[in-house]
């Protein structure tokens, strides 16, 4: 039976040198991934030109941005929904690892940097 329960700081991996996404399941409808952002790290600002991506903010605190030059506070607790075409992207502005759940969907996800 496929694995339905996942522990993130068992799945999460990390890097010094860049903000790093780990894939820990995909289907042929959604993909879910855990990021680690480390302090002063961030996630480029893109868009996915068929899906959504829906961000689970578990921890730490940072800067979302929404649009291009745009910028909005963001923290553990939160919840982002980027409808597909639409920008975003982040900045980890805490003392602290920023990490959070991406669910993608549908799939496959095409990756367009701004």
């Amino acid at each position: 039976m496929e694995e339905r329960i996942y522990t993130m700081s068992e799945v999460a991996e990390e890097s010094m040198e860049e903000a790093v996404k780990t894939v820990f399941y995909s289907t042929d409808s959604t993909s879910g991934s855990i990021w680690v952002v480390k302090p002063g790290q961030t996630v480029a600002c893109h868009t996915h030109n068929n899906s959504d991506d829906i961000w689970i903010c578990i921890q730490g605190k940072g800067i979302f941005y929404p649009e291009l030059g745009e910028e909005v506070p963001i923290e553990k607790g939160q919840v982002i929904k980027t409808p597909k075409g639409v920008c975003h992207g982040m900045l980890n502005t805490g003392d602290e690892d920023f990490m959070f759940v991406s669910i993608v969907a549908p799939v496959p996800a095409d990756y367009n940097p701004l």
